[in-house]
């Protein structure tokens, strides 16, 4: 089994229109579920917006902004059921978020 992680974070500060910002914020997410990063991609947008992919050892993290509404949309999908166990509170402290939504979906990696 797998779960995907879905989170909406609302109220964020500007943090979420910084790109190194966002960068040590994942960091430090996928550190909190005992993952590690494999690749990682990070793109600025103009006039403002960013978006943050890693490939991590589970799976995959990304985060794509919206500040002009202090909006952040975050996905953890991974192969380990652990990965997501915690990471909501971790979440809304590393961006400065005042609300966060989430969705956990089960993914069957196992024959049907």
């Amino acid at each position: 089994m797998a779960r995907h992680l879905v989170a909406d974070l609302y109220g964020c500060t500007d943090m979420i229109d910084d790109p190194e910002a966002i960068k040590e914020a994942a960091h430090k997410a996928i550190d909190f579920v005992g993952a590690e990063i494999v690749e990682e991609c990070i793109h600025e947008f103009e006039p403002i917006g960013v978006t943050y992919f890693a490939v991590i050892t589970t799976s995959h993290f990304s985060v794509h902004t919206w500040p002009e509404y202090g909006y952040a949309a975050i996905d953890v999908f991974s192969c380990s059921d652990t990965v997501t166990e915690g990471i909501t509170d971790k979440l809304k402290e590393l961006f400065k978020a005042t609300q966060i939504k989430t969705q956990i979906i089960e993914r069957n990696i196992s024959s049907f």
